[in-house]
């Protein structure tokens, strides 16, 4: 179906382009000024014994490079094997409080804690008509990344945690139907018998109660999705998370500071999520063999005279300015950066001769996981809630008859504004390859803004039937100026060094042993939903042969 227009004229007589404006307009208003400030109690402050730094000369048995999914259960299984792991992560610890006593900024009052390295925020839900979003902020360390490439953003979690810091948590594993088409060479049975399992056990995750969910005001939002969703056919599925539940409904009956119900969710929650500061590398940090350095990037890794890597380390400022050079030596390297960061790495150190056996499929294999976001314009009777929970917990599934799985998003503003948010991720087949620019010095991407076409006509299987059903249109106003779709940007980066291909089937780096992937760079880009639990259980199940095997 084509794409109603703003002149369209609603059943109620009310014309739905002005509507939308005079929404879009205090939407764009209440997002500028932000929710009324809710109290919080101080955070704890980062604890006065923290172990100092990785010194230049210092020799590891493993280093880790990056604190996400990956890496945290790598260093965790290491640990409990017996070896001393030490984990070092571009982005901040995160564990002390700023001077309004919180940790994380507020989604709709970013400061310079919200973006790594950026002056102007760079939202990626930017306007509301006529509104646009974006404000700017003094240079910093902040906690998420908007890396600009050729044809797309990629939005990335920086600091102790990765991903796990900024996502909405929506811990989904695959469908078994579907894994074939993710991971062809890893056999389902173990998976789906052992290390899904494991890994939901390891990161908390847990489902809202359904009888609080009907009676919620702040998943409104949710049950109109669901309403829509079900009278135009489609199932609508409660999707497992890591934000702690029990706390959520505290929060709802006002017993506890609010995090999830204060909109707390792109630049961090400061209660109630389970990151894995919370699980997998508090449980590693507990064993006593396993030490991080925040604000320290890898640079070079190469092999050593007496065995095992150099890797060149550079510590930096929270302007981002490098203050020491180190050089360090480790038995075993694990590059677990995220899907781009460990990319870029290892293009690089292919492409430089710092790694020169890296086999060509480096780089390759990478994709957006399918991601587009778009809005839809309810009308006047059936409103969404002006208190929304930044946690979603439910989708729409349509992914076997049109390839698209599509969360029920929330739009937490504390205004009603009568519209649907969502974010859909389509089986999306173009893959994307990292290269590296040697007159620039840096990897680069080769995504195309065209691509995102077919993620848009997979959304569209479930969205065109919805508005045709309801007599409703899509938003103009979210993306810029009538532009119906957040077609230029991923939050789910995947593949780049892909298993079976790029290192063998349990990460293995080809031609230099002791050298494994262990990120979502392992995934060749799909996952058919949110990828982190299958990054989480693929790294359980990869960690477990190495340990066996290569130690």
């Amino acid at each position: 179906m084509n794409d109603i227009t703003p002149r369209d004229i609603g059943s109620d007589g009310l014309s739905r382009r002005g509507f939308i404006t005079g929404t879009g307009s205090l939407l764009g208003a209440a997002a500028l000024a932000g929710p009324p400030a809710v109290a919080q109690p101080r955070a704890a402050a980062a604890p006065a014994s923290a172990p100092a730094a990785i010194g230049s000369g210092a020799h590891v048995p493993v280093l880790v490079i990056g604190t996400g999914y990956g890496g945290s259960v790598a260093a965790l299984r290491l640990a409990q094997a017996g070896v001393e792991v030490h984990m070092v992560e571009m982005g901040m610890a995160w564990d002390t409080p700023g001077s309004d006593g919180k940790i994380f900024a507020n989604t709709t009052r970013p400061d310079k804690r919200s973006y790594w390295l950026r002056t102007r925020t760079k939202q990626p839900l930017s306007n509301f008509l006529g509104f646009p979003l974006d404000k700017d902020v003094p240079r910093y360390t902040g906690i998420l990344d908007a890396e600009d490439f050729s044809g797309i953003t990629v939005y990335q979690g920086r600091g102790v945690g990765g991903g796990s810091l900024v996502n909405g948590g929506m811990a989904v594993t695959p469908r078994r139907e579907n894994f074939a088409a993710v991971l062809p060479s890893v056999d389902a049975g173990e998976m789906y018998g052992t290390y899904y399992p494991r890994a939901n056990s390891g990161l908390g995750v847990g489902t809202v109660d359904p009888d609080w969910f009907e009676s919620a005001e702040c998943y409104q939002y949710a049950r109109v999705g669901r309403r829509h969703a079900e009278r135009s056919g489609f199932p609508f599925v409660f999707v497992p998370d890591v934000y702690d539940w029990d706390y959520m409904e505290r929060e709802a009956a006002g017993t506890v500071p609010r995090s999830a119900l204060d909109g707390e969710i792109l630049y961090g929650n400061n209660h109630g999520k389970k990151s894995l500061q919370q699980t997998y590398l508090a449980r590693a940090r507990d064993t006593g063999r396993v030490t991080i350095s925040p604000l320290h990037r890898v640079t070079s890794v190469t092999p050593a005279s007496a065995g095992g890597y150099t890797v060149v380390i550079d510590q930096l400022d929270t302007g981002g300015a490098t203050t020491a050079t180190k050089t360090v030596t480790a038995d075993k390297v694990f590059f677990a950066a995220g899907s781009v960061g460990t990319s870029k790495l290892l293009v690089g150190l292919r492409a430089t001769g710092a790694l020169p056996r890296l086999n060509s499929e480096i780089g390759k294999g990478w994709g957006d996981n399918g991601n587009v976001m778009c809005g839809r314009a309810n009308h006047l009777w059936d409103p969404t809630g002006r208190l929304q929970s930044s946690i979603p917990t439910a989708g729409i599934d349509n992914w076997a008859a049109g390839g698209a799985f599509a969360e029920v998003a929330p739009l937490p503003t504390g205004i009603e504004t009568y519209a649907s948010f969502y974010l859909s991720i389509t089986r999306n087949p173009h893959r994307a390859q990292f290269s590296w620019n040697t007159s620039a010095g840096k990897a680069e991407l080769d995504w195309q803004t065209s691509w995102k076409q077919a993620s848009i006509d997979m959304a569209k299987t479930i969205f065109d039937k919805i508005n045709a059903k309801e007599g409703t249109i899509y938003r103009t106003d979210l993306f810029g100026t009538y532009k119906i779709w957040g077609d230029h940007l991923t939050y789910h980066p995947l593949g780049g060094a892909v298993l079976g291909k790029a290192t063998d089937n349990y990460g293995r780096l080809h031609g230099h042993p002791g050298l494994y992937v262990i990120d979502g760079a392992l995934i060749p880009g799909n996952t058919s939903v949110n990828p982190f639990v299958t990054i989480t259980a693929l790294a359980e199940r990869n960690i477990e042969r190495i340990v066996a095997a290569d130690l």
